[in-house]
């Protein structure tokens, strides 16, 4: 018997990784910057809130989950053990399409931040339970550096004064250290000829990253082939996750920034990251989660700092957007559902996310784009007359906002 769902898209299952071999057109021995396979390829766990001391990491979590989970205090230490919340992606295109529908109930995606304690100087050897922090990071897959651009008398810095680039690049510097730190061993070992080749790549891509990080840069910069990938993979570096800075700063700030900021900006041009230095006030942010009262009432509090959007948002689509998730729909009278996938994937692997039957008894998908289902009101069979509905096969690459009609044994 053949069975169907509807479905429309969002993001994807955190646990699947992306192996098929046809999503790259490139030749197995053409390099890419490693960034590229952990964008496409990579695990899809958790974000890792990571930073000094002081510089209001918990209130930016606690802003993210809308909870108090975490002691906001003015304490190096005052976070041990790593607070996890789940945090819903903002997405419009769920939005208008449960509204359009009239749907009793809507579905978003979630993604999963961790709110790791304060590094200092020395976390790889261990100063200040460093050791077990950068532990909490290395289970992420993705660091979301918060960074204090904020000056407050009241709340101490670690080393007294404010300079973000300094700060940036303490945090950098240890995670590079804990990475040299194991790689050590394995250098060591493959000092050894090796007969098998599989342990002479491994070897030689191990020395490769190493000359990297001796030189300051982080292994997702380092070049590898699509062969090399499971084995950079395996080693699970620091440095190897995607990055975005977060900005934080006074409430006067939110809006335009400050000379902080702009040397973030400036930072992460040179190194060119994906994705923009996000600035936002935690202090703000947190007042606007907990905030009774409707979407106008928020909205006018926001325009009081002269902002039209909070913040989290760009924090969030920012991460979303740099583990190289997408989203599709499914949607009827009941319920509207939005699901998470890899850019690239097939239609089975995609159908998979809702349930591995829908993946191995896959037999065709009816699609729609948003635009076009949006174009017609959610109107199927107009959709269908126009020639907008198309029914694909198990070889369909899924498209980013697709609407979805999985047909299976």
């Amino acid at each position: 018997m053949i069975k169907g769902i509807k479905l429309f898209n969002n993001f994807t299952n955190t646990k699947q990784i992306l192996f098929f071999r046809s999503f790259s057109t490139t030749a197995k021995s053409d390099k890419l910057k490693a960034s590229h396979y952990v964008k496409t390829r990579g695990s899809c766990k958790s974000i890792s809130i990571v930073g000094l001391p002081n510089i209001g990491k918990s209130t930016f979590f606690n802003a993210l989950t809308s909870s108090n989970a975490a002691m906001a205090a003015n304490f190096p230490f005052c976070t041990i053990d790593p607070n996890i919340g789940k945090v819903f992606v903002p997405d419009e295109r769920l939005d208008y399409i449960s509204d359009l529908l009239k749907t009793k109930s809507k579905i978003g995606v979630q993604l999963e931040f961790v709110d790791v304690a304060g590094l200092i100087k020395g976390a790889a050897d261990g100063e200040g339970l460093g050791n077990k922090f950068l532990g909490n990071i290395r289970q992420t897959s993705l660091i979301c550096h918060l960074v204090r651009c904020f000056e407050d008398k009241g709340i101490t810095h670690v080393s007294d004064e404010i300079d973000p680039i300094r700060d940036i690049e303490t945090i950098e510097t240890e995670l590079i250290l804990a990475d040299l730190q194991s790689l050590e061993k394995m250098l060591t070992e493959g000092k050894k000829k090796q007969s098998n080749p599989e342990l002479q790549m491994k070897f030689d891509l191990v020395k490769r990253i190493s000359e990297y990080l001796h030189k300051g840069l982080p292994a997702r910069d380092v070049e590898i082939t699509d062969i090399e990938w499971p084995v950079f993979h395996s080693l699970h570096l620091l440095t190897s996750k995607p990055t975005i800075y977060t900005c934080n700063v006074a409430e006067g700030d939110a809006a335009t920034g400050n000379k902080y900021t702009d040397l973030v900006k400036e930072y992460s041009k040179s190194k060119g990251l994906e994705i923009e230095p996000v600035v936002i006030s935690a202090k703000i942010e947190s007042e606007l989660a907990n905030m009774e009262g409707n979407d106008e009432t928020k909205k006018e509090f926001l325009q009081l700092y002269g902002l039209e959007n909070n913040g989290l948002s760009k924090v969030i689509n920012g991460a979303y957007k740099l583990l190289g998730l997408q989203s599709y729909y499914t949607a009827s009278s009941n319920e509207c559902h939005a699901w998470t996938f890899k850019a690239g994937w097939t239609a089975p692997k995609a159908a998979g996310v809702i349930h591995s039957d829908f993946e191995k008894g896959f037999i065709k998908c009816d699609t729609i784009s948003y635009n076009d289902f949006i174009e017609f009101k959610g109107d199927e069979k107009l959709a269908k007359e126009k020639g907008k509905q198309r029914s694909e096969g198990k070889s369909y690459i899924v498209n980013d906002g697709d609407i979805l009609f999985f047909k299976f044994n």
